[in-house]
């Protein structure tokens, strides 16, 4: 049975001693809505792992998807609040001496809101579970894992300029539902899709440039990619060549090179690895 609200408490002892120190990590399998005009007396790290909120902070007003959160500075005013039936999320709070300079120094200063897309090879879910097991008395393996943390957001996450990013997201949205929905088709054709738009096919990579980093067809490929591996251990049955025309490879071979190009694995490694 999975818990409404997992919430462990970091904070070592004595605070001061650490430089760098987290104060809590959780998980919300159902986010309530939540306003703090005083905003929260730490920096506080939310992201999305099912579902879609909306964030509320410095004039902006953000949809948080999967693959997607906001770091904000302590004090800072804000709220948020699901937008689906159901928003799962996750956070981690820090501070210390330390905090600052150290976020300086990454460039992520600011209260941001931030985009990856792909896997980052840092999982809050498993340190969760790691620190729910663990005994931590003086804080240092949280300690640890916060700087870990911020490093690696600072080199795979985008940060995106709020409201720049949402208009565009707006614009980019109908595109990536077709995406999503017509991702068996091997011939999907990105250029229709734009015109249907009313968007030429170097007006839709601007958007998607500026928007997520990546051309449209690169974006397309991650969808792709990401759809097979969790065909790869859902559906154990299917076989690799099937799989590969579920997600728009007309040739299984063209399918493996790219998963392995992508992944470092072959789909059967990546299979064997989950």
């Amino acid at each position: 049975m999975i818990r409404p609200h997992r919430r462990l408490e970091l904070t070592p002892f004595n605070e001061q001693s650490l430089p760098l120190f987290a104060e809590s990590i959780g998980h919300n399998t159902t986010q309530e809505p939540i306003s703090r005009p005083a905003g929260f007396p730490y920096y506080h790290w939310i992201q999305t792992t099912a579902g879609e909120g909306v964030i509320r902070f410095e004039g902006n007003s953000i949809e948080l998807t999967p693959s997607s959160g906001v770091l904000l500075l302590p004090h800072v005013p804000h709220s948020y609040e699901a937008t689906s039936d159901v928003w799962q999320t996750m956070y981690l709070t820090f501070d210390g001496p330390m905090a600052l300079p150290l976020l300086q120094s990454l460039d992520m200063e600011r209260s941001a809101y931030y985009r990856w897309e792909s896997d980052m090879p840092w999982r809050m879910e498993k340190l969760l579970e790691k620190l729910e097991q663990a005994e931590d008395v003086f804080g240092l393996t949280a300690t640890s894992e916060v700087y870990r943390f911020l490093v690696t957001l600072s080199k795979y996450g985008k940060p995106q300029g709020s409201v720049a990013f949402s208009l565009q997201l707006e614009q980019l949205r109908p595109v990536i539902a077709a995406m999503e929905s017509q991702l068996d088709d091997p011939g999907l054709g990105l250029t229709e899709l734009a015109m249907q738009l009313g968007l030429s096919s170097r007006r839709l990579g601007e958007l998607f440039r500026r928007a997520f980093g990546l051309a449209p067809y690169a974006y397309l490929l991650n969808l792709r990619i990401r759809k097979a591996k969790e065909l790869l251990i859902r559906d154990r049955e299917l076989t690799v060549s099937t799989i590969a025309t579920q997600v728009g490879f007309r040739d299984p071979s063209h399918f493996v090179a790219t998963f392995r190009k992508r992944t470092g694995l072959t789909p059967q490694q990546f299979r064997m690895l989950n």
